[in-house]
């Protein structure tokens, strides 16, 4: 949407007028239309961004994504490639509710044929949108609301993050922690609150969740023996399932770990920030999870809260 204030939290401002209203515009609210037309461009030699500013709503595009878009280059033998962008914003923010606060893309991570990428800092934002525009493939580019709102290194000169590529955040050897998302900002808290009982925690960002990057995990896993998967999701049938059953089938009968996911609470995203506290995990339960998992035992230990690690508050509208 072009014509949107905060120019989707800063990322097409000036691009109207850099590129022209042939390049970048606005489309009507048709999901599936409008994706189709995407595909369509992506066919006929284009590399076309879509941005859906809300995961929700790219249910409605489904069958072009699942069916057109991921399946053509293996229909028609290698004859055509299908390279297309499609930008989806997820995450919690200022009472988004049920409908505009979900974390779907373990349903993409499921389909041959499509990747998809999940960055969080500001560096692998520019370096992912790079790699996922110059793939041949369809990319579904996930990003949080907050991502937007952080700060960190970015060179100026154009660089790709390349797919299936994990990256050891933390160095530890007591418990690995997966971030999935944001919730890897949350793993880097968590491994603060965990240093104050005497736990390292190593910390790892999968970056790319299809293709993804399973070897560097499972490695970290065999030195710690123990692995907490965080997911900005529900953890049933979710990405963190993906994580863990992977993890499990290179390690059975090789060595033996404890194991544990994380993600939304099950039930519905509720819009009062007092639930929304309950419904998201933090650092500090985080830390509380990992640390049952290093002594074998419910502890009952919760860190008190470090007010410098939750500086950031979002403020909207999107």
């Amino acid at each position: 949407d072009v014509d949107d204030p905060k120019a989707i939290q800063g990322t097409t401002r000036g691009l109207l007028e850099k590129y022209g209203p042939s390049r970048v515009f606005g489309t009507p609210l048709s999901e599936d239309a409008m994706t189709g037309a995407a595909i369509g461009m992506a066919l006929a030699g284009l590399r076309p961004i879509h941005v859906h500013i809300r995961m929700d709503f790219l249910m409605l595009a489904m069958n072009q994504l699942i069916n057109v878009a991921a399946k053509s280059r293996y229909m028609y033998g290698g004859q055509v490639s299908v390279p297309l962008v499609v930008r989806s914003m997820i995450g919690k923010s200022w009472g988004q509710g049920a409908q505009h606060s979900q974390g779907l893309y373990s349903f993409f991570m499921h389909v041959p044929g499509l990747q998809v990428v999940a960055p969080t800092t500001p560096y692998d934002a520019k370096g992912c949108l790079i790699a996922a525009i110059r793939n041949d493939n369809p990319v579904l580019y996930v990003e949080h609301r907050i991502l937007h709102f952080q700060n960190g290194p970015v060179p100026a000169n154009a660089y790709t993050v390349t797919p299936g590529r994990a990256r050891i955040t933390a160095v530890g050897g007591d418990v690995t922690l997966v971030g999935i998302s944001q919730m890897q900002s949350e793993c880097l808290k968590a491994r603060l609150y965990l240093e104050e009982v005497g736990i390292q925690a190593e910390v790892i960002d999968p970056i790319w969740l299809s293709p993804l990057d399973i070897n560097t995990i499972a490695q970290s896993v065999e030195k710690t023996g123990r692995l907490l998967v965080v997911d900005n999701g529900w953890v049933c049938c979710g990405a963190s399932a993906e994580i863990v059953t992977q993890v499990t089938e290179r390690l059975q009968g090789h060595r033996p770990f404890r194991m544990r996911r994380m993600g939304f609470a099950p039930v519905t995203c509720p819009t009062a920030p007092n639930l929304e506290r309950l419904y998201y995990p933090d650092g500090r339960t985080i830390a509380a999870a990992a640390r049952d998992l290093v002594e074998e035992t419910r502890t009952g230990w919760m860190p008190r809260e470090r007010p410098e690690l939750n500086s950031f508050v979002f403020k909207g509208p999107f």
